[in-house]
């Protein structure tokens, strides 16, 4: 229960692609080593998009050219250059007043970067991120493309379409990670490739991403591009053994990914699977296939109803701007923008899919879909499954929990409000859903710790949206004390260098955490990584414990997993760690139990926070008994049948822990306890004193030592509790009506004061 806590320029001008021609199919994998090189100088060439990978093309040159498409069509071929070193008889002598010049500069250089590193110290919190996002979203911007976007880049790209699949790498992409795994875009029925562009900035931070474009007119068999993506990952497969390959699949292209896994079970693959088509048999494509057959001028009728699942709804829209608070004529103008698009967008998509082309595609899913399903048994990939709630083409939300049940190691996401496209749809962030179900990975196991990348500021916007009522409730006070001992308002006396354990009790469901994490990151710029029970994080079987999306946030939020080498790991990389001894036990406690704390007796974080000399602070937080009381508990849960039942069946689906304690510190089954809601009070909290452990190393691995530190912790934490149970009684502003008299006068955003200390 513990815790913690995309991209085409605009067409300005035209675009550039780089194009690697390897040599044929049969020496494809000695070649694969050569594509995607990136220009040495991307300043010569400032408005290239895309750099292409051409596959089957045979040719007996492996020249790397640059390719730019002008505006009237033409193309024009630059060969790249080498720079050669300048020789020695061209250096130039370095005189004496040069020297004494140069290292003037150098010291003005020094001390201006003493002084820029001075007042980087002396920022003040507003300028963090996370704080600036909440407090003025519009200050915090991040890259994003629209649907105009893919149209326009779409309709470039197939300006002077030809030649067989290939793949193309968009070059927007951002800075990524160091060892970024690969990540092959397999796309739907345009087979464009420009699927994933409204998620290129985000996505090309943490991947390599190559894209696969079918040209219009070509006719490459589902077999021919099995064989075409198959050649591709085992020849990056050899090149990098201990990197996995995520395979990102939309309709079409979810079986075709489906369909490299089912042959290659021994590759280290992640597939993305988004609306599957393995559906297309209990779908109205299928029918529709079946008509255009037969009649195919109805084409002209399908490509309309397929922009506007594209476009989307735009009364929806209209309703969701209205809500945001954005302004009347941007609102207006943004409906006659579109309405002036769509024109242009039907004429695009009619070049995009012609009849004969949508003929052959239809064809192809049918087919596609068929080959998938006769092979999902021999599939031992991770699947990380995407449904939209309201796909008009595939049933895709029914498909999405078939494969669940089919595909061993698969989870599923489930976008309701979506349609087919939703990938190009708005406020979908697909590196969220990524990282919010713990799937991505740089090596062959995922490692909930070197793999964690932090949440974006917009991410943190959204969950801070989502507890808001929370906040708003709970009115937090956080107290904290410095080095002198002195209590203070705020969070002053929070250690702000690593490694830090931060160990508490545990309030009632967790109710604390929202407040403090959310807090401390838009204060300190501190994420609070925490030990979490593991039920968060895997289930044994499906049944009746809630399904693990509903943990994304916490994931999201750098929680881990309880365990040693978790634990050990997150304080060698000095982080800030949440630990709650009491677990489970303490955050559904019984009725009377009020911040009483269920610790064992064992004193293993201490020795593990000794080892890495981290400070440990220790901290009460009280409310809970203001805003609900526990009125049937565990015991009384037990008591009932159908409870004691359904509390059974939900400790069969979660792993255990602490089985090694006997007593009311052993494992605890999970559990609801019945609540009765009161009139809301608030939420104090109080971090105490950090005790210091660096240079005590040798002297704690002594158990008595440790033990004895142990204990003064706990009895710190008690204290805490104690101090803040009295000192709230002083609180003229621990009622709620006062709380919001208070802010109705002075401005919903104020801060509410508290008692004096």
């Amino acid at each position: 229960m513990a815790t913690s806590g995309a991209c085409f320029l605009a067409p300005t001008v035209s675009p550039v692609i780089r194009c690697c021609v390897p040599p044929s199919p049969s020496s494809s994998s000695s070649s694969s080593s050569a594509k995607m090189k990136r220009n040495p100088n991307p300043n010569l060439y400032p408005t290239r998009r895309f750099a292409l990978v051409t596959e089957q093309t045979p040719s007996s040159t492996s020249e790397t050219v640059l390719t730019s498409f002008q505006e009237n069509g033409s193309f024009l071929k630059i060969h790249e250059k080498q720079h050669t070193p300048l020789l020695e008889s061209e250096t130039t002598t370095t005189t004496a007043t040069e020297e004494k010049n140069r290292a003037e500069e150098q010291e003005a250089k020094t001390t201006a970067s003493e002084e820029e590193e001075q007042s980087r110290a002396t920022v003040t919190k507003n300028s963090i991120p996370y704080r600036l996002v909440v407090e003025n979203p519009e200050a915090v911007t991040e890259a994003k493309k629209s649907l105009k976007d893919y149209f326009e880049a779409s309709s470039e790209l197939i300006r002077s379409d030809g030649g067989p699949p290939r793949w193309f790498s968009p070059m927007e992409c951002g800075s990524r990670l160091h060892n970024s795994p690969l990540l092959l875009f397999l796309p739907g029925i345009d087979g464009v490739g420009l699927g994933l562009i409204r998620q290129h900035y985000n996505l090309g931070k943490i991947y390599d991403i190559w894209c696969l474009h079918i040209p219009v007119k070509d006719r490459t068999s589902f077999a021919g591009l099995v064989q075409l993506v198959e050649r591709t990952v085992k020849s990056e497969s050899n090149r990098s053994p201990n990197r996995p390959i995520y395979i990102l699949g939309e309709s079409l292209g979810a079986c075709l990914a489906l369909a490299v896994a089912a042959r290659n079970p021994d590759i280290d693959l992640a597939l993305i699977l988004v609306n599957p088509a393995t559906s297309f048999e209990k779908s109205q494509l299928n029918s529709l296939s079946v008509i255009l057959e037969f009649m195919p001028d109805q084409t002209q009728l399908f490509l309309p109803y397929m922009l506007s699942l594209m476009t989307g709804d735009p009364l929806k829209m209209t309703m969701e701007n209205v809500m945001k608070g954005l302004p009347a004529e941007h609102i207006v103008g943004g409906i006659a923008q579109n309405i002036v698009a769509v024109p242009s967008y039907l004429s695009v998509l009619n070049d995009i899919l012609p009849r004969e082309t949508l003929l052959w595609k239809l064809q192809m899913i049918k087919s596609a879909s068929a080959y998938a399903n006769s092979r999902l048994h021999a599939i031992r990939a991770q699947a990380l499954i995407l449904t939209s709630g309201k796909d008009q083409f595939l049933p895709s939300r029914e498909e999405g929990e078939r494969l669940r049940r089919l595909l061993l190691k698969s989870q599923i996401r489930s976008f309701d409000e979506s349609d087919h496209f939703v990938l190009l749809g708005d406020n979908v962030d697909l590196v969220t859903r990524i990282k919010g179900a713990s799937f991505y990975r740089r090596r062959k196991f995922h490692d909930y710790v070197a793999d964690y990348i932090p949440p974006s500021p917009s991410e943190f916007k959204s969950i801070y949206d989502a507890n808001s009522w929370t906040l708003l409730l709970s009115s937090p006070v956080m107290l904290s004390t410095l080095e002198d001992g002195k209590i203070v308002k705020g969070l002053a006396g929070i250690p702000l260098e690593g490694p830090v354990l931060f160990v508490g009790y545990h309030m009632l469901l967790g109710f604390e955490l929202p407040a403090m994490v959310s807090r401390i990151l838009m204060e300190k710029n501190i994420l609070l990584r925490g030990i979490a029970h593991p039920a968060m994080f895997i289930k044994l079987r499906d049944g009746r414990f809630p399904e693990l999306d509903n943990f994304d946030q916490f994931r999201l939020m750098g929680a881990v997993p309880v365990s040693g080498s978790n634990f050990y790991k997150l304080l060698n990389k000095k982080a800030h760690v949440l630990l709650y001894p009491g677990g489970v036990r303490e955050a559904c406690h019984r009725k009377g139990e009020e911040y009483k704390l269920f610790w064992p007796e064992r004193s293993e974080f201490v020795r593990m926070a000794a080892r890495f000399g981290a400070k440990i602070v220790p901290f009460g937080v009280v409310g809970e008994d203001d805003f609900a009381q526990v009125v049937v508990d565990y015991d009384d849960q037990m008591k009932i049948p159908f409870l004691r039942d359904y509390i059974k069946e939900i400790a069969e689906e979660a792993i255990n822990v602490r089985t090694q304690f006997n007593g009311e510190v052993g494992n605890q089954d999970m559990h609801l306890p019945g609540m009765l809601p009161k009139f809301p009070g608030r939420f104090y909290y109080y971090f105490g004193k950090p005790f210091q452990t660096e240079g005590r190393k040798k002297e704690l691995r002594d158990r008595e030592k440790a033990h004895e530190l142990y204990m003064e912790v706990k009895s710190e934490v008690e204290k805490c509790l104690a101090f803040l149970k009295e000192r709230r009684e002083h609180d003229p502003y621990r009622n709620i009506v006062a709380r919001l008299t208070y802010q109705a006068v002075h401005g919903v955003t104020s801060e509410v004061p508290s008692f004096e200390l």
